[in-house]
């Protein structure tokens, strides 16, 4: 029994060493591919029997012991939308199955992995290098995602809607004494995204008032003029220097009420053909020094000067944040966020059964899919621009392939010297 039980035993060793080889196979032929984690060996044994007195000769089987929480090493990309989590959690993904109506179909379950190496396709879809396309949680009008379903991230909106010029803020000193007008240039755009010029001219008055007229060629000339008093000619009277009332407003122009630290706006219509067109002017606060002030000073002094209208924008590139909003960026300076990619954890992401391409799938052991921000909840945060690298060690699987190599050999001499034996015993009869 034991020479019979010696050979099975080392039999059952080719078996397990060779499984070990091929493990060691599978990590060497993969140590390029981007975000693949390596199988270790993991011998067990089994016995026939084994007491104090007796021990017969059992088998061993070699197990792979996976390595999906081993981080590999992450590597910068010049792909500006690589991505790859610097910690636990697995990207969601989805698997194309085909077209219907020229809209690409996916597979219903759900899929994951580490293999952020993601390039834009001619459908403007986000798709790593083995095929799997990167699933996100869609986002409102203010940037919230919603976080109730996933889908595959899909780059559509291709152009960026002008908006209309409704809020201008200015920041400016008048010079206190001065008798020379001053023009403030400046370009809006009205509901097309045309480029509307418009000029602020500033006329001093009486001591410490200065008169506002706003006027647009593309809306008739003037579109109306205002007084502004400043400190002693304001009623009650303001702080030296600063905006205290308005006055005397004409044509489309109207001022705010004063109240002490309230902002100092003004209204006015423009029509550049497509219907009125409300502004807001913002030139400070009232008894408040900025904005708009009269101090001493040889001519006007332009501090700041801005708008909130832009023009027509056509699609630029895409972009990740690090907290995984994927952004659309337009070439009129404007962004959209589109979606937020989630990373999904397990509590024994070990046991998640293997798929072609890097890809995972949940299974019972596994434990349930937990769809988190990034950096949250244990999950690990993303690189942008970056991809990870198999974690997979030549030298360490070199020094396995040796191992492996002489346990076979060990295991085939044990094998002859058994089959040796056994001829010995049926020579016996001889």
């Amino acid at each position: 029994m034991s020479l019979f039980g010696s050979m099975t035993t080392a039999i059952s060793g080719l078996t397990a060493q060779a499984r070990a080889l091929g493990h060691v196979s599978d990590n060497v032929a993969n140590s390029q591919t981007v975000g693949f984690k390596r199988t270790d060996t993991n011998f067990v044994s089994f016995l026939t029997d084994s007491t104090q007195v007796v021990h017969r000769p059992g088998s061993v089987v070699a197990r792979p012991d996976y390595t999906n929480t081993v981080q590999g090493t992450i590597e910068q990309s010049e792909n500006p939308i690589a991505l790859a989590i610097a910690g636990q959690g697995f990207f969601s993904v989805a698997l194309p199955t085909g077209t219907t109506n020229g809209q690409t179909t996916f597979d219903e379950r759900q899929f994951f992995t580490r293999g952020g190496d993601f390039q834009m396709d001619r459908n403007g879809y986000m798709v790593n290098g083995a095929g799997y396309f990167l699933q996100g949680w869609s986002v409102d009008a203010t940037g919230e995602p919603d976080r109730t379903q996933i889908q595959p991230i899909r780059v559509s909106d291709l152009v960026f809607n002008p908006i209309a010029t409704s809020s201008i803020e200015l920041s400016a000193n008048l010079p206190a004494g001065s008798v020379t007008p001053s023009a403030t240039p400046l370009n809006i755009y009205d509901s097309l995204g045309t480029i509307q010029p418009l000029i602020l001219t500033w006329t001093p008055g009486a001591a410490n008032v200065w008169t506002l007229d706003v006027s647009a060629a593309g809306a008739g000339g003037s579109l109306g003029t205002i007084d502004l008093n400043f400190g002693a000619a304001a009623t009650p009277a303001a702080t030296d220097g600063t905006i205290g009332e308005f006055a005397n407003a004409t044509g489309t122009m109207s001022g705010a009420a004063t109240v002490t630290g309230d902002p100092a706006l003004i209204s006015f219509t423009a029509d550049f053909g497509q219907g009125p067109q409300n502004i807001t002017l913002n030139i400070g606060a009232f008894g408040a020094a900025r904005g708009v002030t009269q101090y001493a000073g040889e001519e006007f002094e332009l501090r700041n000067l801005a708008q909130d209208g832009v023009p027509l924008g056509a699609y630029s590139s895409t972009t990740v944040r690090e907290n995984g909003d994927v952004a659309i960026n337009y070439d009129n300076g404007q962004a959209r966020v589109i979606a937020r990619v989630p990373v999904t954890t397990f509590n024994a992401p070990d046991m998640l059964q293997r798929l072609d391409g890097q890809a995972f799938m949940r299974t019972l052991e596994s434990g349930e899919a937990r769809t988190t921000d990034p950096a949250s909840n244990g999950a690990g945060r993303l690189s942008v621009g970056s991809i990870e690298r198999s974690n997979v060690d030549i030298a360490a699987e070199f020094s396995k392939l040796i191992v492996a190599q002489r346990a076979y050999t060990a295991n085939t001499r044990i094998v002859t010297a058994s089959d040796e034996m056994l001829q010995d015993t049926i020579n016996m009869r001889r």
